[in-house]
């Protein structure tokens, strides 16, 4: 078989699977149109988060020490009994302001303590938590561990406003309309919660705050609940990303890099051919 033949036929193939692929498009848009997939419950009640504004935004945005201080009080008041902070160690809590011997009495005050192994007696114990250690997992017989929060607002899309909307969304119902095309969500199901922000609707667990002043700041501000789920979706921006102030900086100083080095490569280009014509 001639080069010239070989090449003919590798082209045929190519084309025929073209073909067969286009083919394939063009039936199954044409599918979706003719009949368009029924509306679901979650795309009638699911809702998209709420903007929320924080220091941190932007590429000038800078954490609010103040801020994340509340919202770690909030963590630690309110969600540290279900859910930990694995990858974040007590010793960064003096990113946030925290003196040497606040972090050290807030390790030792922790309620869940670190596991110990007896290699000895092959039994588990407990210590008490030093500002080296990572916040302790939380585990729950039976049931397993509830999510982690360390990187929540990175595993979520729109992050801290996810949090934030999440945690002000218990209180809606489903709409009227919804609840006439679809009238299972009438009523929610044992041991569920509504949540619209939640992805499929129903969410296991309970509202965390529920009233306001369930956390009393040590700064004075005034603690409702819009206030302490915005103060909790900082302290968990930062805990996905503590060194994002200092990558941004270096940011700059890379792009302040590059322009300037740029401009010294077209000064020297032009000095360089300065006499040659072009």
């Amino acid at each position: 078989m001639t080069p010239w033949i070989i090449d003919k036929i590798k082209y045929l193939v190519g084309a025929l699977f073209a073909a067969i692929f286009l083919w394939a498009l063009f039936w199954t848009v044409w599918g979706v149109v003719q009949e368009p997939p029924a509306e679901t419950a979650e795309h009638a009640m699911h809702k998209h988060p709420e903007k929320l504004a924080l220091a941190s935004d932007g590429p000038l945005g800078k954490f609010d020490r103040r801020q994340l201080q509340r919202g770690f009080q909030v963590y630690k008041e309110v969600c540290a009994t279900c859910h930990s902070l694995n990858l974040v160690s007590f010793r960064n809590l003096k990113d946030l302001g925290y003196t040497d011997p606040e972090v050290k009495k807030i390790a030792k005050d922790w309620a869940v303590k670190q596991p110990v192994f007896d290699e000895k007696g092959g039994t588990w114990g407990e210590r008490d938590n030093a500002p080296a250690d990572r916040f302790p997992k939380v585990y729950y017989a039976g049931t397993g561990s509830p999510p982690d929060l360390s990187l929540i607002t990175k595993a979520r899309h729109d992050g801290a406003a996810y949090v934030h909307s999440l945690l002000t969304g218990y209180n809606q119902k489903p709409p009227a309309e919804a609840v006439k095309k679809f009238p299972e969500f009438a009523k929610t199901p044992e041991g569920m919660h509504f949540n619209p922000y939640f992805a499929n609707l129903n969410i296991a667990m309970p509202p965390p705050l529920t009233q306001d002043g369930q956390v009393t700041y040590a700064d004075g501000t005034r603690a409702t609940v819009d206030q302490m789920s915005k103060d909790v979706a900082a302290f968990l921006v930062w805990t996905a990303e503590p060194t994002l102030e200092t990558r941004r900086m270096v940011g700059w100083v890379v792009l302040g890099f590059l322009l300037l080095a740029t401009i010294l490569a077209y000064g020297a280009y032009r000095v360089v051919w300065a006499n040659v014509k072009h």
